[in-house]
């Protein structure tokens, strides 16, 4: 280690793009966590009355689309915009979305996602390639890797509270206000990256064009027009081979898109091309990681809705009584979906949630002994609260991983960027295993499960997501062309758009599991798959990490 190594501090412009990025995240994890509650609940109770199959179907499609728009957002920056035009314009598109979200018609709802859509794909390449330019200077770069896990503490201590100003507005006011509560955040994220501008502004760099490079016309007549097209026709074409018009239209658009970097690969130079096939190898394999990622917003979140104890004990009922976090369900009969003896929502001709006079379903797997007496009130832990889980477990091992990480490399054996994500992937598999053992711990038809097991899935996967998510976007910025950074960013959150829309397809097929350990089963051997693909190219990815960079 040199002497430079030991005396760098991370500079301020760590922690302006930090706290920018926690109340990006604010935004957008409060809207994700309780979008498919929100699209389920009856419209008496002001949510759109969607059948679940329907709901995990429009959250997984824009999962995927949120994390596809960064493809051209990251591509205009790279050519046009620069990147911090690109955050202000994606901060301020993202916050009149989710306060269009506070319209409760569906039509609305539509345009808003809309606006988020194409927000985050000026937004989320560009803050991320502009940490990784502060860290390209000399002295400065065997800190990237530790600086990508600060600032994705900062991505998660947003995600940890924005759940806890959900619970509490969506239970005392309405979705309404939950979702405009996402839109004060993404103001306060602009205004705090506008007054900390000064500290990015070196690291904002428009790439000279190469003449090789596709113009960014030819780009958008080549890849983007033409994925408009495939969509149309995935959209339009009889059979719904993927299970939705909606599926078949996203996968037939990721055609063109998917081949254009497939050109890249092809068209680069002989220096460039080791560095740019790493890191495509590098996105197939992270697909899979994001399909499990992107269960906290489908399978997880109908997991602890409908098969976890959410009741509390006196002591912690007393605890977050003056905070308003808890959802009241009692016996008395209401309007509810109506359900099938495994949950399955009965849907009429427009994909409508049929509804019925009944207690809520909360009680369909309850013991009756432990129902409340007729007349009280059951107080329960609201189920976007389990989502802060997981930031929590991020923002309580981010430092005791980073010290780990120092730790071997003061012992001089690094862990080099590869072996990490091998781990990664193991991790992954465990927490998914975890899930097998709570469908075993009881009957989830006639009793719930405990909280532990959700908790202890959400750690450990916690643990692979710090070795993959964050160093992921580290080995972006080592691996790229420097002229095609936020491009092969916008590469990144594409293998992202992937895994959520598979995320979204297996979610919404979650009721023709009636043994739910098959879905987590098919979860953990994916993850067991990409583990041994990652150990197979540990070595052919540090020779080209080791080229681009002198570390591994």
């Amino acid at each position: 280690m040199s002497d430079n190594t030991k005396v760098a501090k991370h500079p301020k412009g760590l922690y302006i793009l930090f706290t920018t990025e926690m109340w990006e995240r604010f935004g957008f994890y409060l809207m994700v966590g309780i979008f498919f509650l929100y699209m389920t609940d009856t419209l008496a109770h002001g949510g759109r009355g969607f059948a679940s199959a329907k709901a995990t179907d429009i959250v997984g499609t824009y999962v995927a689309l949120v994390y596809l728009s960064p493809f051209i957002g990251g591509l205009i920056a790279d050519r046009i915009l620069g990147y911090r035009k690109s955050i202000l314009i994606g901060g301020l598109l993202m916050s009149f979305g989710y306060f269009g979200l506070a319209v409760s018609d569906d039509t609305t709802m539509y345009i808003s996602c809309l606006l988020i859509i194409i927000g985050n794909g000026f937004f989320k390449p560009n803050i991320s390639t502009l940490l990784g330019n502060m860290y390209n200077e000399d002295h400065l770069k065997p800190l990237k890797d530790s600086a990508y896990n600060i600032f994705y503490m900062g991505v998660n201590t947003g995600a940890f509270f924005c759940n806890f100003v959900a619970a509490y507005l969506r239970n005392n006011y309405g979705w309404g206000y939950a979702f405009a509560s996402a839109g004060v955040g993404l103001l306060i994220a602009v205004s705090w990256f506008l007054y900390g501008m000064k500290h990015v502004a070196h690291a904002d760099i428009i790439k000279p064009k190469n003449k090789d490079d596709m113009p960014v016309s030819r780009v958008l007549l080549y890849v983007f027009l033409p994925a408009l097209l495939f969509g149309a026709i995935g959209w339009f074409i009889p059979g719904k081979m993927m299970g939705s018009d909606s599926n078949d239209a996203f996968m037939f658009a990721c055609i063109p898109i998917t081949v254009f970097y497939g050109s890249l690969f092809f068209k680069a130079s002989k220096e460039d091309k080791r560095g740019v096939g790493a890191l495509l190898a590098f996105f197939v394999v992270a697909i899979i990681f994001w399909i499990i990622y992107n269960q906290n917003a489908t399978g997880l979140t109908i997991w602890a809705d409908t098969y976890t104890d959410r009741s509390m004990s006196p002591g912690i009922e007393k605890a977050v009584a003056p905070f308003h976090f808890v959802q009241v369900v009692n016996t008395d009969p209401h309007n509810v979906q109506q359900l099938d003896q495994f949950f399955r929502p009965q849907v009429d001709a427009t994909g409508h949630a049929m509804t019925t006079l009944g207690v809520d379903p909360y009680f369909q797997n309850l013991p009756k002994e432990k129902w409340p007496p007729p007349g009280q009130d059951l107080k329960l832990v609201s189920a976007e609260l389990f989502q802060s889980i997981n930031p929590f477990f991020i923002v309580l091992f981010t430092p005791i991983v980073v010290w780990i990480f120092g730790w071997f490399i003061r012992r001089g054996k690094p862990l080099s960027t590869p072996v990490k994500l091998v781990y990664a992937m193991l991790f992954t598999a465990l927490s998914a295993l975890v899930m097998v053992a709570a469908v075993h711990s009881t009957n989830i038809y006639a009793d719930k499960t405990q909280a532990f097991w959700l908790v202890s899935s959400y750690a450990i996967f916690t643990i692979g997501e710090l070795l993959i998510s964050p160093i992921g976007l580290s080995m972006v910025s080592k691996l790229a062309p420097q002229r095609l950074t936020a491009l092969m960013m916008g590469g990144w959150f594409l293998s992202t758009s992937l895994g959520g829309k598979f995320s979204g397809m297996l979610a919404s097929n979650w009721g023709n599991f009636e043994d739910k350990a098959a879905y987590f089963w098919i979860l953990t051997a994916l993850c067991i798959v990409a583990a041994i693909g990652m150990f197979l190219m540990v070595k052919w990815l540090k020779e080209i990490i080791y080229e681009r960079t002198g570390n591994y």
